[in-house]
């Protein structure tokens, strides 16, 4: 058994720990730990994120097959595809990094031998690092970051795999061959350095003021129809009037529907997704559980 057993199934899905037994066509991983930085300030409260989406998709449970009209159709009717499954949570610790990062590249590798598509919660922004080197051999990836950062420092108090870094280790892996950064905007951690090194990496910038005048549709037809696209989908890339409960809010992010639109627009492409710096400690009312539950949904149901 490579995860631990939830509470409940995300959306009330059957529960299925044992990677051997897998049967589905996408399988919810909660990913709780990644790689901490010396002082991980807020992004720590991200571990309970698995749990709290979980929590709130349940009250969504008896919905499932009812009219949904941001799908145009039944939500996730149970009669009809994809098949779900809830592979639990990644075992961690938030002071053991590489004891995290190496359980979660097993666990998501255990998935994708099954031939299921595994839609990760997590965690802080470091988890991408170790799910997507369970990639390794089932590439090229074409990897849609939604961010408000651009994530691509190369080392930050020491630590090389830390939620500051995703996207630079990405872009270093042999089997992903581009990032799309989508929804930038504001400031953080990235030094013109590393925009440069994206830039010359062949990945594209797009900015949420781009999205706001152009609509997402230019992203998609950047994304090759035959590609293989994992989503790095890091809340703080929503407008905070959306989804406010987050390490590092940043004004001018993505509506809810332009979020939806640019998931649904991936469809059969779909290799994976991550869902991460989401900080149910700051969710009095759980609305932000509630739009990350409706984003997984949106992403699935498109497949």
């Amino acid at each position: 058994m490579l995860t631990s057993v939830p509470e409940s199934g995300f959306l009330g899905v059957p529960v299925e720990t044992d990677p051997s037994r897998i049967d589905a066509d996408v399988a919810i991983l909660g990913v709780p730990h990644g790689w901490p930085y010396p002082r991980p300030g807020s992004t720590a409260g991200c571990a309970l994120a698995p749990a709290a989406v979980r929590s709130r998709a349940a009250r969504l449970a008896r919905f499932r097959g009812n009219w949904d009209f941001d799908l145009d159709g039944p939500m996730l009717a149970l009669d009809r595809p994809p098949r779900l499954v809830d592979a639990g949570d990644v075992p961690g610790d938030v002071t053991d990094g590489p004891g995290n990062a190496a359980r979660t590249t097993e666990a998501v590798a255990a998935i994708l031998g099954r031939g299921a598509i595994p839609v990760c919660i997590g965690g802080d922004d470091s988890v991408p690092i170790p799910i997507l080197r369970a990639y390794e051999g089932r590439g090229p990836l074409t990897v849609l970051q939604v961010d408000a950062h651009l994530d691509y420092r190369d080392v930050v108090d020491g630590v090389r795999d830390g939620y500051s870094s995703p996207m630079r280790r990405a872009s270093e892996m042999g089997h992903v061959e581009r990032i799309v950064h989508v929804g930038l905007r504001g400031v953080g951690s990235a030094r013109a350095a590393d925009v440069e090194d994206s830039l010359a990496a062949g990945n594209l910038l797009v900015t949420a003021r781009e999205i706001r005048e152009g609509g997402v549709g230019g992203v998609l037809a950047a994304l090759p129809p035959d590609a293989s696209i994992f989503v790095a989908f890091d809340c703080d890339g929503l407008d905070p009037s959306v989804l406010p409960a987050v390490s590092a809010p940043s004004p001018g992010g993505l509506t809810y529907l332009e979020a939806t639109d640019l998931l649904a627009g991936i469809g059969p492409r779909l290799a994976g997704a991550a869902f991460t710096e989401y900080v149910p400690a700051l969710d009095d009312t759980a609305t932000s559980a509630l739009v990350v539950a409706r984003l997984i949904v949106a992403l699935i149901a498109a497949r």
